[in-house]
C-alpha cells in the first residue's frame, strides 16, 4: 500500500484506488485474477440496511441482467445470518444510475 499512495492521486478520482477490505490487495494475485474474470459479486450495504451493487450495464441484453440479478440475489440469501429471524429481504428495486426505480416481487420465486 505504501508504494501505491505515490500514484493514489490518479487512481483515487477514477475510482480505481485498490484496498484491502475490497480484496484487491492480496499476494495471491493468480486466484484474485481468476476470481474476478469468474464475475465476482461484490456489495455494500449502508447504515439503514440497504444493499448497493451492479448488476450491469444498460447495453446488456434482457436475459444477462435477469441472470445477473439471480446471481446477487442468491449470494445475498446465502450470507443470511443464521440468528436472523423473519423477512430478510423486505423490497427490491432496480434502476440507473440516475433513473427511476423498478419495483421487483422479493417474495417471487427465481
Amino acid at each position: 500500500m505504501k508504494d501505491l499512495s505515490k500514484i493514489a492521486k490518479i487512481l483515487g478520482p477514477k475510482g480505481l484506488m485498490p484496498s484491502p477490505k475490497a480484496g484487491t490487495v492480496t499476494f495471491d494475485i493468480g486466484k484474485t485474477v481468476k476470481e474476478l474474470k469468474k464475475g465476482r459479486i461484490e456489495y455494500k450495504n449502508d447504515s439503514y440496511g440497504v444493499i448497493h451493487s451492479s448488476v450491469g450495464k444498460v447495453s446488456f441484453d434482457k436475459e444477462k441482467i435477469v441472470e445477473n440479478v439471480k446471481a446477487l440475489f442468491e449470494a445475498i440469501v446465502k450470507a443470511k445470518p443464521s440468528a436472523a429471524k423473519g423477512l430478510y429481504v423486505k423490497s427490491v428495486a432496480l434502476s440507473s444510475t440516475m433513473g427511476p426505480g423498478i419495483r421487483l416481487d422479493a417474495n417471487q420465486k427465481m
